[in-house]
């Protein structure tokens, strides 16, 4: 008798546990699954770049990434009322998307092949070029070789700094600059103009919205040395949300909406838009 009572908890056991990892195993898999089923994602965009993902005092967030994010999101089936907009700093994109904080960011993530053993890359969906940020009355920097001994922000989780300190640019070329360090590039502009660095240097979207906004203090020399694959960054692994994303993505080309966008956000900077087609998808690995 007793060890039928011990064989009927026993059984019992195991049904609530198979009970509770069905319900753990419940959840959307995908970030498009999640899409589908809640009309609902969450999105890290910056909250500290003019022209591309800045927050406003009324909590909004406006730019090129964060409508960018939007068509997207529509694209998934989700409304501009069911996106969650969360900030994502250049130091946290990876962890936010490894512990599930976002569903995916759009927040001028360039594709690189470090990256692409943490991160499922949709995309890209722009090209830029990362180009230097110098006061208005400095003549001394107008190409990469110039930057040679200056003091130029190196941002926490940004590779900018790395393109020219370790040469991977168009040119190959190692420069040795001073490193200042930077929680993030709103801080850089701001040491920029207290005269605490000589140069910012990184994507020339990211440049144009600073220089826009300060208006004649500040300017881009036009000197581009990197190509800057801005992707979707997804959780690692998810391919269906990715292969989604780039079908979304040759649409926005098709329609004319990114070239809409990018005059909404840039026209008066000197940036041209020039792509006549979405860029090569990368592959949804």
């Amino acid at each position: 008798m007793r060890s039928r009572q011990i064989g009927a908890l026993l059984l019992s056991a195991a049904a609530l546990a198979g009970s509770l990892a069905a319900c753990g195993n419940s959840g959307p898999t995908s970030a498009i699954e999640k899409a589908k089923n809640d009309k609902k994602l969450t999105i890290g965009v910056k909250y500290d770049q003019p022209g591309l993902g800045l927050k406003k005092p009324d909590g909004t967030v406006e730019g090129f990434d964060v409508d960018v994010a939007k068509y997207l999101a529509g694209e998934l089936g989700v409304p501009e009322s069911g996106i969650t907009w969360k900030e994502a700093r250049s130091a946290n994109r990876e962890t936010f998307l490894q512990q599930g904080q976002v569903d995916m960011i759009v927040a001028t993530y360039s594709i690189t092949e470090a990256r692409k053993p943490k991160v499922t890359f949709g995309g890209p969906f722009y090209i830029a070029h990362q180009d230097t940020l110098v006061r208005s009355d400095d003549t001394s920097i107008t190409s990469l070789d110039s930057l040679k001994g200056k003091r130029i922000c190196q941002v926490t989780g940004s590779n900018s700094w790395k393109n020219i300190a370790e040469g991977t640019n168009k040119e190959n070329k190692k420069v040795e600059v001073q490193l200042v360090p930077a929680g993030a590039y709103e801080e850089c502009v701001t040491k920029l103009k207290g005269n605490a660095i000589d140069a910012v240097t990184t994507d020339d979207m990211i440049l144009a919205g600073f220089a826009k906004r300060e208006g004649s203090s500040l300017k881009v020399t036009g000197a581009p040395f990197t190509d800057e694959k801005y992707g979707v960054g997804l959780k690692k692994g998810d391919k269906e949300t990715c292969e989604a994303v780039n079908k979304a993505i040759t649409k926005m080309y098709q329609d004319g909406t990114i070239q809409k966008l990018f005059e909404k956000h840039f026209s008066g900077t000197g940036l041209q838009f020039t792509a006549t087609g979405a860029p090569p998808a990368e592959g949804c690995s």
